[in-house]
């Protein structure tokens, strides 16, 4: 069972695909070398999902999830047709949820440059817009501190603080984390918005369409003993692979 991710954010939809399956065998890879994806054409990120896709069938992959957002709107669609006998889940921002958290709340959705561009994301919102205030808001830079593992420290307060000052006047209700790297600055974003703030993030659900998918094709492990993760990363940087350690224990 493999999990791709542009860097090291995909390890938060990883977590919960641990939690759902304890007994599936994992193989995890973060294409490091050329992230962040949310900054590039369309075209760069769905030739590097489809290249490392095929490199992960070719390992002998079972399913895949594509746990980045930006690939999964450039080549979800795409993987699924050349790859059809195989079980492949996508992960788009968890909108769902937050505009049913209340009765028309408002509801930021905190993704990178490119998710926000997709016509993907303009169909997310569309769909849910008559049950909520939806308020998108590119956050370039923001997986970078993920990347270098730099979760806690004052330059990323200082950025989320800038980023979302407005909505620290201009009250929201809940916010979503519209990017895998997200969930591990849960903390801080928390922090500055207030704890009246729900926060959303679409790994749970991911998990759980793909097991459902992966019983519906019986493919799910009979094992009873608890399975296996391993980290592959396209940058040659040992300290990357311990970063993956550690955010998987996180």
């Amino acid at each position: 069972m493999a999990v791709f991710d542009s860097g090291v954010g995909g390890i938060s939809v990883l977590r919960e695909l641990v939690k759902v399956m304890p007994n599936e065998n994992f193989i995890f890879f973060g294409d490091s070398k050329n992230a962040p994806y949310g900054t590039k054409s369309l075209e760069e990120v769905r030739s590097l999902t489809c290249t490392h896709a095929k490199e992960l069938f070719d390992a002998g992959a079972k399913g895949l999830v594509v746990a980045c957002n930006t690939a999964t709107s450039a080549a979800v669609r795409v993987l699924r047709e050349k790859y059809p006998e195989i079980p492949i889940v996508g992960i788009e921002p968890a909108v769902k949820p937050a505009v049913l958290c209340k009765e028309h709340p408002r509801v930021l959705v905190m993704a990178t440059p490119m998710t926000i561009r997709e016509e993907k994301f303009r169909k997310l919102m569309q769909r849910y817009e008559d049950q909520g205030e939806i308020i998108p808001l590119p956050c370039p830079g923001l997986m970078d501190f993920v990347e270098r593992g730099d979760l806690h420290g004052d330059d990323l307060k200082k950025y989320l603080t800038e980023l979302l000052f407005e909505f620290r006047e201009k009250k929201v209700d809940a916010a979503v984390l519209g990017c895998t790297h997200y969930p591990f600055a849960k903390e801080m974003i928390q922090e500055v918005l207030g704890p009246d703030v729900q926060i959303f993030d679409g790994a749970p659900g991911t998990a759980r369409e793909m097991k459902r998918r992966l019983a519906a094709c019986d493919l799910l492990s009979e094992r009873t003993e608890k399975g296996t993760v391993e980290f592959h990363c396209s940058l040659d940087d040992p300290k990357k692979l311990e970063l993956c350690h550690y955010l998987l224990q996180k």
